[in-house]
């Protein structure tokens, strides 16, 4: 069968499907209401000095007083998303506040023109090569993945990406798979991954050298069918635009992202070089910093607000322009920033609801007495299932491992192992949960309806499965 996928069929019943907003409201609905089904309770906790968190203990869950959330939590779930109203602690406000300033740098960025003369000058050196863009730029992205778990950060890439992509005559679902399947094959075969592996081989009572090798042999055949199949739908639709999954959006996504003009008619001037040079730099800071200094949302966030004054300070701007694309940035992507924090709301329900355990206990109890190759895949199964409920790699690292990796040992199976399947499944389901800020974000900056996203990437999801599965099967077997 093969991995491309068909392009989206043209509706004639006047239905369209729900956008990412009712989406999202729809499953926050959905879990308070499990809340009221699903039994209460929790595991004991106790504080672990290596993790710096409380993690479970296993064989300690017990039921606990219910907490079903009504109509007023459910109301609520879309503002506690940004921060606890109670205590006032953040929860995804830092991410969209990061979202809404890197709108505002990129709007700076383009009334300086610089981004539509760099479109121009790259079309012309890459002409007749811009597919080698894809696997050059997914190999960048994966290392970031599979080192120190890109996700949030990439976000950021998708403004500079998606124009460069469109006017190489390919479109927004391109740019998008780049970016998102790129660093999420990287995290779906975690190496190093200090908020992935390295967590969960703590937790596990493992190191995370433990399993190296079967990590990198995973991380390179996904790596590859990844970038295959997306070179492939991308030479289809070179071909033959009709064929893009977002055809009806074309003209639409063209003068959005190239501004109604084409590339090719822009200058590039020296002041142009200049801006872009400060442009890419800010990235290139930005990964240092992460990668390196411990930086998070809030100081990304600050490197990108002071870049942006800079970069309209050198183009000379002034002060009213440089505001006014400023604020029409942010404005682009408000609609980006109101559906990460709806999106964290799911959790927030669930937790508050106290069924989270529950279901992680439901998964402890299942694994009992299977075979050693039946074990480990149902390990991964309950791993890509507990992942659509709790879409942080680390957050879920800490709640299932130290729960799942004893279980392992009456299964006759390696902890290093179960590590490996929990890094698989979360890895994959990453890619299409709407519970993540980074795939909700990134195809709304993509302008890419979920339903699209997920008939896109079905055919893939179905190889890599196939994949892990196999990988992980065979170490069990040979021990």
């Amino acid at each position: 069968m093969p991995l491309t996928p068909e392009p989206a069929p043209v509706s004639t019943s006047g239905l369209r499907f729900p956008s990412a907003f009712t989406i999202l409201f729809a499953l926050i609905v959905l879990v308070a209401a499990l809340t009221w089904i699903i039994p209460a309770g929790q595991y004991a906790r106790v504080a672990s000095e290596a993790l710096g968190k409380d993690v479970p203990v296993a064989g300690s869950y017990a039921l606990t007083d219910a907490n079903p959330q009504g109509v007023f939590d459910v109301i609520l779930a879309p503002i506690a998303g940004f921060y606890d109203p109670d205590s006032y602690a953040a929860n995804a406000i830092d991410v969209s506040l990061f979202v809404l300033i890197i709108g505002g740098f990129i709007g700076v960025v383009t009334a300086t023109g610089a981004i539509d003369a760099g479109i121009a000058r790259a079309m012309v050196k890459l002409k007749g090569r811009e597919n080698w863009m894809i696997p050059f730029l997914m190999a960048l992205f994966a290392l970031g993945g599979t080192t120190y778990g890109m996700a949030e950060e990439t976000l950021a890439f998708y403004v500079l990406l998606i124009p460069v992509m469109i006017a190489a005559g390919y479109d927004a679902v391109v740019a998008v798979a780049v970016i998102l399947l790129g660093a999420g094959v990287g995290v779906l075969g975690s190496t190093i991954n200090a908020f992935s592996t390295v967590i969960a081989s703590d937790a596990a009572g493992v190191t995370f050298a433990d399993g190296l090798a079967l990590r990198l042999i995973i991380l390179g055949l996904c790596w590859l069918i990844t970038v295959a199949f997306v070179m492939r739908y991308a030479a289809r639709v070179k071909a033959d635009p009709s064929k893009s999954l977002v055809y009806d959006k074309k003209a639409a996504n063209e003068a959005h992202f190239l501004g109604g003009k084409p590339a090719a008619g822009a200058t590039f001037t020296g002041l142009h070089q200049i801006v872009l040079i400060l442009f890419a730099l800010s990235f290139a800071v930005m990964i240092w910093g992460v990668s390196s200094q411990g930086w998070w949302m809030a100081q990304m966030s600050g490197l990108f607000l002071i870049a942006a004054i800079l970069i309209g300070l050198i183009a000379r701007l002034g002060e009213a322009r440089l505001v006014e694309a400023f604020l029409n940035g942010a404005r682009d992507l408000l609609g980006v920033a109101l559906i990460i924090g709806l999106a964290r709301g799911i959790v927030v329900v669930m937790d508050a609801g106290r069924i989270t355990d529950t279901i992680l206990h439901a998964a402890e109890i299942s694994v009992a007495g299977l075979p050693k190759v039946a074990f480990i895949n149902v390990i991964y199964w309950i791993e890509v299932g507990m992942s659509f409920l709790v879409p942080s790699t680390s957050g879920l690292a800490v709640l299932s491992m130290p729960i799942l990796a004893p279980v392992a040992d009456f299964a006759g199976v390696q902890r290093e192992l179960v590590v490996t399947a929990f890094a698989t499944g979360s890895g994959i389901v990453n890619l299409i949960t709407p519970t993540s800020a980074v795939v909700m974000g990134g195809l709304a900056i993509g302008r890419v309806p979920y339903e699209r996203w997920l008939r896109f990437i079905a055919p893939l999801l179905a190889a890599l499965t196939v994949i892990i599965m196999a990988a992980l099967s065979l170490a069990v077997v040979i021990g």
